[in-house]
């Protein structure tokens, strides 16, 4: 448009309009973006949800030999080691009073059984 002829209005209009429509069009594929973004986290929070293992609900940690226990846990226990093992409530309870393994002093695994020393 190299005329020499003065802008209407029409003109200024026209070209308003087309200045509206890029900036709304580059803001919808932003928000798609941020839609986009945002779906793919929230599948993956699903996911990481649905593969999570339940915490076990009692723990026995084993020493450094492997073989002797040397606390039983509470599932969670966050001064359960590596070592410690999954077991269920009636080997808990037996390792506690029968076993002499000791509870941990964090989690009270007796308190939490009914065992109390």
């Amino acid at each position: 448009m190299n005329d020499d002829r003065p802008l209407t209005r029409l003109d200024m209009l026209r070209f308003a309009r087309r200045v509206v429509e890029h900036q709304a069009a580059r803001q919808l594929a932003l928000m798609d973006r941020w839609i986009a973004d945002e779906e793919r986290r929230e599948t993956e929070r699903q996911r990481r949800l649905a593969t999570r293992q339940a915490a076990p609900e009692w723990l026995i940690e084993r020493g450094l030999n492997g073989r002797s226990a040397v606390y039983v846990h509470v599932g969670g226990c966050a001064n359960a080691g590596g070592r410690a093992k999954e077991v269920g409530r009636g080997q808990a309870v037996r390792a506690l009073t029968e076993g002499g393994v000791p509870a941990c002093p964090l989690c009270r695994p007796d308190t939490a059984l009914g065992v109390l020393e």
